[in-house]
């Protein structure tokens, strides 16, 4: 297998964007309909109590192709989480799977602390207007720290297979200062945790289920799972923990694994290989990816370049 680059598809500074927002089109969503695909994604606007960013979500609507550009919303999908809640200063991303006649919204809210940068849980959130809005089923997440994940549970991406709720995410090792003048780094894994109904979730409490390329200080985000033969495959992105904004090399990547049962995973990130395209949009990095089937073939959607700054890319799987 092997990856065919499409390109970018999308960049938020050639379209006016709602809630004031300003540049940034990260981790990439689909929700496919009849005749057209809709594509969510996390923009920032800037708090003005302080100047720092919160991220939303918001959506463009594209052909089925790819080709060309519907529409943009003119209103971000869901409102940030109220004061002192868990997504008080951002959602991002949004995980999103038809439910039903509903849509259900896996976000990751983000708060801001004061020793460290953030913490993060996983809420969700139901729509029933076919995507348009949606509407928090309470104030808390459905997934959060807990005894041997004391940080960091985001990332969610669930997939419903064999009437199970199965839910990949990423959980919080801890933070650790590299340097004495730098402010602390996070380091996270990916796991995994089932459910009956989308709601109640029981974790694989503390087992990380992909294994480290770059040794115990890589972090490893949003994991997604897409079926192809009978065999199971997870993308994902991966770097150093540290240094790695800045740092050549150290920046995300694709990383890859595969599993017949859904319980043991093999990793193997050179087959399907994505790389940059030197002097391109994505030449340094290559994060959040987002697979999923649609008219007979494998996508990726993924951003590039500073997290996502400058709008996302496609590539097709050739098998």
């Amino acid at each position: 297998m092997k990856w065919l680059k499409l390109g970018k598809i999308f960049d938020p500074s050639q379209h006016s964007l709602p809630n004031d927002c300003v540049q940034f089109a990260q981790s990439p969503q689909v929700l496919l309909f009849d005749s057209f695909a809709r594509i969510y994604f996390s923009t920032r606007s800037v708090d003005v109590t302080n100047g720092k960013y919160l991220s939303h979500i918001a959506y463009v609507d594209m052909k089925k192709d790819f080709s060309e550009t519907i529409r943009v919303s003119e209103k971000t999908v869901i409102p940030l989480g109220e004061l002192g809640c868990f997504d008080e200063h951002g959602i991002f991303p949004m995980n999103v799977l038809r439910h039903g006649n509903t849509v259900f919204g896996y976000t990751c809210g983000w708060n801001r602390r004061s020793s460290v940068s953030v913490d993060t849980a996983i809420g969700l959130a139901i729509s029933h207007d076919d995507g348009n809005t949606f509407e928090r089923i309470g104030n808390g997440p459905v997934l959060a720290a807990s005894l041997h994940e004391p940080c960091l549970v985001g990332d969610g991406f669930v997939k419903v297979i064999n009437g199970v709720f199965h839910m990949w995410y990423i959980f919080g090792t801890g933070w650790k200062k590299y340097a004495s003048d730098v402010a602390p780094d996070r380091t996270y894994k990916i796991g995994h945790a089932t459910s009956m109904d989308g709601i109640e979730w029981v974790k694989e409490e503390s087992r990380q289920i992909i294994s480290d390329r770059l040794g115990a200080d890589e972090s490893q985000a949003l994991p997604t799972v897409v079926e192809i033969a009978g065999r199971y495959h997870m993308f994902f992105c991966y770097r150093e923990s540290f240094d790695f904004r800045k740092g050549k090399g150290r920046g995300y990547r694709i990383g890859h694994a595969w599993s017949e049962d859904l319980l043991g995973w093999t990793r193997d990130d050179d087959s399907p290989l994505l790389e940059g395209t030197p002097g391109e949009w994505d030449s340094d990095m290559q994060c959040y990816p987002h697979v999923f089937k649609c008219d007979e073939k494998v996508y990726m959607l993924y951003n590039g370049n500073e997290f996502g700054r400058h709008g996302f890319g496609l590539a097709v799987l050739e098998v």
